[in-house]
């Protein structure tokens, strides 16, 4: 994975994942905003038919940790969907510690809550790297 952001990483698409669904959002790293897009199936083919559509240049993926800090079994599968997904698509591959995403997008009643999460990880990721 990436350690640093490139400045042409001005339009890219994240992603919280999920074994049963993935949110995906989109940003604009000029205006600093995302918004949700959608959810998915953790599935490569709708991942691609999203990539084809959007066109973005980074891919953002949230990656889970216990309160503490502390990594779990969620942890390295969103890390290694991470891998796939730069293996599989060439872009550069950002991960964003996403704790408590999901929890914040309900508070806010998102109707997609995966979606919303999505999108708050990539707020989260340019605020990190202006």
């Amino acid at each position: 994975m990436p350690t640093n952001t490139p400045a042409s990483a001005q339009t890219p698409l994240a992603f919280d994942f999920g074994t049963r669904r993935v949110g995906v959002a989109s940003g604009n790293r000029f205006t600093g905003t995302a918004r949700p897009l959608t959810s998915i199936a953790p599935d490569f083919a709708a991942v691609e038919k999203l990539i084809r559509e959007w066109q973005p240049d980074a891919l953002v993926i949230g990656v889970p940790r216990h309160p503490d800090g502390n990594e779990h079994e969620m942890t390295e599968r969103a890390r290694k969907f991470g891998r796939q997904l730069s293996g599989r698509f060439h872009l550069p591959v950002y991960e964003v510690d996403e704790r408590y995403t999901s929890v914040e997008a309900e508070s806010h009643g998102a109707k997609d809550v995966d979606a919303a999460a999505a999108a708050l990880i990539l707020e989260q990721f340019f605020r990190e790297n202006p």
